[in-house]
């Protein structure tokens, strides 16, 4: 394997636990939207792949990998009132305050990544707005070279745009960096860019979900320093 010089992070899911952050958020954005309608309120959370009774979003949910347009396209349907452009809007503003958990201790972490001489990046499939808004929030905005989303201008995963951007933006060759993510889509990102991959499981996915994809699959992003060592001793 190439040296490792550079981590890609996805967001949600990776460096936030998924369940923890964003299913309050979603429960309150249904009551929201269906506006004291329990059956459009039903029909809204099947087109977000929400668990209404368990509180929880399903694996297969639109919203775990997908763009702020993607779960536009879903909700439109039953929300006749709407217009797509605001609909995006009012997701991205209400998502700024989302209350992200992070998966790990996050700042400890990312110092340590840093000390290793590792520049540092985040590709989402969120919008950016939120995404700074949030890193900042968690205290760790500061720790990234680059932070892109959807809305940046380099695409969105499972395109390789965000990660050959970083790896531009940085001086890095794609080989050089390990694309972190939760899902499919960040793997498939990391696989089409050149990159080598790392699978966590602090979103919706299965360890069998991602294998085939993923260099590795770790619990969570507190695993990297022991992989990384791993790695450098002959044993990745």
């Amino acid at each position: 394997m190439t040296r490792i010089s550079a981590i890609l992070f996805d967001k949600d899911g990776t460096l936030f636990d998924f369940q923890r952050s964003w299913a309050g958020w979603a429960l309150d954005l249904l009551t929201e939207l269906a506006q004291g309608n329990p059956a459009r309120r039903a029909a809204l959370a099947s087109a977000l792949g929400f668990d209404l009774c368990a509180a929880r979003f399903r694996p297969d949910s639109p919203v775990v990998a997908g763009t702020t347009d993607d779960v536009v396209r879903r909700l439109l349907p039953h929300l006749p009132e709407w217009r797509a452009e605001a609909l995006a809007r009012h997701l991205t503003e209400a998502s700024v305050a989302a209350p992200m958990v992070p998966a790990v201790a996050l700042g400890p972490l990312l110092e340590g990544l840093a000390a290793r001489g590792l520049v540092l990046g985040v590709a989402t499939n969120d919008a950016e707005a939120p995404a700074l808004a949030q890193l900042e929030a968690a205290g760790v905005r500061g720790a990234f070279d680059f932070i892109a989303g959807f809305d940046s201008g380099h695409g969105a995963k499972p395109g390789p745009g965000q990660v050959l951007a970083f790896a531009a933006a940085t001086g890095r060759s794609p080989d050089e960096v390990l694309m972190v993510g939760d899902s499919r889509f960040d793997l498939a990102a990391g696989r089409a860019a050149g990159a080598a991959t790392a699978g966590v499981l602090t979103g919706t996915a299965r360890a069998e979900d991602l294998s085939d994809l993923a260099g590795v699959v770790l619990p969570d992003v507190g695993a990297l320093p022991d992989y990384l060592d791993g790695i450098a001793a002959g044993r990745g």
